[in-house]
Parts: structure tokens; sequence; C-alpha cells
């Protein structure tokens, strides 16, 4: 009996071979493809299970893919195989806020928890860039964070409990409903961060967070970017800790204001700060932040309200795809887009990046998460222009080792996939390395979860076609 048929015994005609099929899973959002051999929906951990039971036995491998929307080629199958697409899997199959705590299948999308969530008085704090279309499976298997990451800290904060299918089919639970735990290894965390190389998560619990009561929006504009940074390590200096800190340079601000003229943001390169708990605390705590940007800051205010605010952290959220108001001859291409750095030297990291966007004639865009030291670069070429994607590969080659350089990382939340993979030498050292390739082998001693990945194999980069 072939492979597809033994699928099609354990989810139907939910298992597929058909060649359509099969390419529209072979990309992600990056630049990195791979086209699988099977495209299998599971809706249930019983189905998982089967399916990955088989794969071990014919030593086929298995990549789990959420939306498909990661930046690093994580969920592209780089050596066929079975993709298990489990945006099916999308059940919130509990509310336990007596417990702060949700019980959610991989396939939910972030946005949509927490619009269950909002009615309560409750939230799930990571909040990424993609909120309205990332799916949880996908924010755990990478660790994903995003605006208020800096208060709230990363998705790895509030996952309590995984069940896991491992490489021979098995079930495991890794946690408990308990908000600590000191009972042997860390499992839970192993797998946070290991990008389906581990196993598949198949349900997750999750702790959640009282709304705050009130919030506040500081924006500052500053003459460059870097001076910007500086006013971010000042205030985290003076002990100032905001629940979101983001950069937009001034190239940003222009994409912004030709998608919404009416957007009320300041010229130069613009800080938004935002603050949250209690009324008083958060009036206080804005001053503070006012207070300590006004010395070098062109201009300060205040978001005048919810509404305003609410416009402004929504234009934030299209700034990746809005590139192409600037122009459109060029398109945005996801690579050295996610690095970061200590608080201290986001300076430094605004400057080198400032330097390589002009040695390496391509147009920047500067933004992000900068509170937590994580930048975004968006960089844009003619991508009919084969010297702009030569220059491309070397702009994104020295962002990634400027930051490593300055004690940072190739990948704050994007994850390292295939796209990041040939850095992780430099980035963890041999020792770490060899760590993580020895727990790999013990989990998947057969090496079909998801090969190619990490850094793991000793072939690691991209296919050929892969990252431009």
């Amino acid at each position: 009996m072939d492979i597809i048929d033994k699928l099609r015994d354990i989810v139907g005609e939910r298992a597929t071979a058909s060649p359509a099929e099969r390419l529209c899973y072979s990309s992600d959002a990056s630049m990195v493809s791979g086209t699988p051999d099977y495209v299998v929906r599971p809706l249930s951990t019983a189905e998982v299970s089967d399916v990955v039971g088989l794969a071990a036995a014919e030593g086929v491998p298995v990549t789990a893919r959420g939306a498909g929307t990661g930046l690093a080629g994580g969920a592209v199958a780089l050596r066929g195989g079975i993709v298990l697409d489990l945006s099916g899997m999308d059940r919130i199959v509990e509310m336990d806020l007596a417990n702060l705590a949700v019980v959610v299948e991989p396939g939910v999308v972030q946005a949509r928890l927490n619009e269950r969530l909002r009615p309560h008085g409750f939230f799930f704090p990571p909040d990424p860039g993609s909120a309205n279309f990332c799916t949880l499976g996908g924010l755990i298997a990478n660790n994903g964070s995003g605006m208020r990451s800096v208060k709230y800290g990363t998705t790895r904060n509030y996952v309590l409990d995984l069940e896991v299918v491992l490489a021979d089919g098995s079930v495991v639970r890794t946690g408990s409903r308990t908000l600590k735990a000191a009972a042997g290894y860390d499992l839970t965390r192993l797998f946070i961060g290991s990008e389906g190389t581990l196993g598949v998560i198949t349900q997750a619990v999750l702790r959640v967070a009282p709304l705050p009561k009130a919030r506040r929006l500081v924006i500052a504009s500053f003459s460059s970017a870097e001076e910007a940074g500086r006013a971010v390590a000042a205030t985290f200096a003076s002990g100032i800790v905001p629940s979101a800190c983001e950069i937009l340079d001034r190239t940003t601000v222009a994409v912004l204001r030709r998608c919404d003229p009416g957007l009320r943001l300041p010229d130069g390169d613009v800080l938004l700060f935002e603050v949250d708990g209690s009324e008083g605390a958060v009036v206080e705590a804005a001053e503070e932040i006012a207070a300590v940007c006004s010395p070098t800051a062109s201009s300060v205010m205040t978001a005048s309200g919810e509404k305003e605010m609410e416009e402004i952290w929504a234009a934030r959220r299209l700034v990746g795809a809005a590139v192409s108001r600037l122009d459109p001859t060029k398109s945005r291409i996801y690579v050295g887009e996610d690095v970061g750095v200590p608080i201290k030297e986001i300076p430094a990291l605004i400057r080198e990046v400032a330097e390589i966007s002009e040695r390496f004639r391509l147009p920047a865009m500067k933004y992000g998460h900068i509170g937590d030291g994580n930048l975004h670069v968006a960089l844009f070429i003619d991508v009919l222009d084969a010297r702009e994607w030569a220059r491309l590969e070397g702009a994104a080659d020295a962002i990634h080792r400027a930051a490593i350089r300055l004690g940072g990382t190739v990948s704050s939340e994007h994850g390292i996939g295939a796209a990041r993979a040939e850095y992780m030498m430099e980035q963890v050292g041999s020792g770490a390395l060899s760590v993580m390739r020895a727990i790999k082998r013990a989990l998947d001693p057969k090496g079909i979860m998801n090969p190619g990945k990490l850094g793991l194999d000793d072939d690691h980069g991209p296919p050929s076609g892969g990252e431009g």
C-alpha cells in the first residue's frame, strides 16, 4: 500500500498528494522554499499521533505548519515528506479563568483568543504584528512575541503545559496548570522555540493576565534614529518600564502617512511608549517618560485618547505590508529583519544598520520593538534586478553579523528556521550547539522532525533556490 493510501486510512480525504496542493504548501512568508510529497490536515491529537507514527515507520520527514506566516522557512518541507497543516485544530478547549489559564489547540489564531478573553477582563499578552492571522502553535514553536514583551515577556512566559506528539508517535504532557512547578527538567520550555524539530504541539495550557485598567501612549520624535535609540536606553536607565516601546524611523513614518494622511504622527524618527496600569500610575509614568525624552526630542506629545491610540497601533501593525506605498517598483524581502541586541547597544545597532544600508545602496526602513532591543529592518529591492538581489544578500548578512558582534541575536522572535541556520554556530557556540544536537538525536533518532532547521543538521543551509 502506498503512503498516501495509508495516510488516507488515518484522515480520509484530508490527505493529498495533489501537485497543486503541494505547491501551495511549498513556502511561507520567507524566501525559503521546499515542496512536500504529502499534505495532511489532522483534526485531533490521535490523528497527528497516527500520522507521525506512520512517518517514523516509513522514514518520512514531518513538518508541522500553522498559518504559514513564518519569516524564516520554519514551516517549509526542505526534504519533502509530510506537511501537517494544524490550522484545522482550532478549538479553544477551555476557559479556566479561575486558574488564570486557557486550554487551546495549535490552530487558534492569536487575535481570536484575545477576542474571547476581552469580555472577561483578561488577555494573552504576547502581541505580534501578525496577531490577526498567526496561530498559537506557531507562536509557541518559535517563542514569538511582539509589542508588549518589554513589560509582559515573550510567549515562553505564558505556557504552562503542552501536549506534544513525539517523533515515534507517542504523546506526552510537559507541565501542569500550576503557575509554578519544580518537578524535574522543564520540558515545556524545551519544546517552546524548538520549531517542530523535537515534536508536534497539539494542545497548550496558556497563562493569561488581567487587562490593565488604564493605558497611555507617549509619542516622541527625534532628529535621528540613533538619537531615538539613546532615548530608549536613557528611559530604561531611569527605572521606567513601559508596556510597549516601538521605533518608527522617518522612512517608516512617511510610509504610514501615505497609507493614512490623517495619522497623527510627528516628523522625524518616532518613539511610541505605551504605559499601562492604574490611572494614577500611567499618568505619572507618561510624565516621567516625557521628562527623560524632552532634552533631546524634537517634540513630545501624548495620544488624545483610546481611539487615537488604537489608530496608531493599527498603523504600526501595517508597516510590514505597506512598503510598496513608498516605491511601487520595489518589494520588501524578509531577510535580516529580526535582529536584537542588549538595550545599551541599540544606538550602535541603528548606526550600523544605517551604514550597511548606505554601503549596499539599498533603502531600508527601521522599526520594531526597540524597548527590548529588537529591531526590524525592512530592505526592499527591484526583484527583476539581479544586482539588487546580490546587494540584498550582502546587506542581510552584514546586519546579522553586526547583531552578533554587539552581543545580540540574529532572531529575537521570528525564529531561525532554515533562513538563519548558518549563523547558529556563531550565535550560540559549538558547545551549546552540540548539546542541542544531542537532544535532537535523543528525541528524534531518525531525524524526521522538520529536518534542515536550526542548524541541527550538518547540511543545515537553505536549499538551492532558497533565501535570496
